[in-house]
């Protein structure tokens, strides 16, 4: 009997007025949907779309870190090879009277006499040490010269420092030479050192 009543109800009242309620509810249903579940989604998707954005970012710089890190990689291997090459040419501390035989042998080949052939200490220098040799000799210029050429030659590094040359006397062609010859050799790791104290 209610139903009826409610559906005979519902038959009286006009047609547009019936429309009217139909948008209205269907108005209110929507608004409800919107407020209760499209704005919390889009709130949430727009945290997420920040977060993706962030980890995007995030991910291409690591990518660049990435690729830089080879190319470090690809520069240290570069540079320890290079400072192996330079370390070749640093003679070690066995090597050193050798090497010193060597000069005096190059000397004797370039027709020179040796008046004076003196190491002196070594001189610490950050990872090397420096070693000084006084040389004096006698000899023709072209011979002296011929003799720093082979010097510069050699496969380690000797350097021929303050030079200085006189005739030995009034106008003659031959001369006594003054140099100082600078050869260098490598300090060696730390390490090294501690394992041979623990020794």
């Amino acid at each position: 009997m209610e139903e009826s009543s409610f559906f005979e109800r519902v038959e009286k009242i006009k047609m547009l007025y019936r429309v009217l309620i139909l948008v209205g509810t269907l108005v209110v249903l929507g608004g409800l949907f919107v407020w209760l579940v499209v704005v919390p989604k889009t709130g949430q998707i727009q945290k997420t779309s920040k977060q993706i954005t962030k980890l995007n970012e995030k991910l291409t710089q690591a990518k660049i870190r990435t690729r830089n890190i080879e190319k470090f990689r690809a520069d240290l291997k570069e540079a320890d090879t290079q400072f192996k090459q330079a370390l070749h040419l640093l003679p070690d501390k066995k090597e050193i009277p050798g090497l010193l035989r060597t000069i005096t042998k190059l000397g004797d080949e370039s027709r020179l006499q040796f008046r004076l052939f003196k190491p002196k200490k070594e001189k610490r220098r950050g990872f090397y040490y420096e070693i000084p040799v006084d040389i004096e000799v006698s000899g023709k210029y072209h011979d002296v010269a011929v003799f720093f050429d082979r010097v510069g030659r050699m496969e380690r590094i000797v350097n021929i420092l303050d030079v200085r040359m006189k005739p030995i006397k009034g106008q003659s062609t031959t001369l006594i030479t003054k140099c100082k010859a600078v050869t260098y050799r490598f300090r060696g790791k730390p390490n090294e050192k501690r394992v041979k104290k623990k020794k």
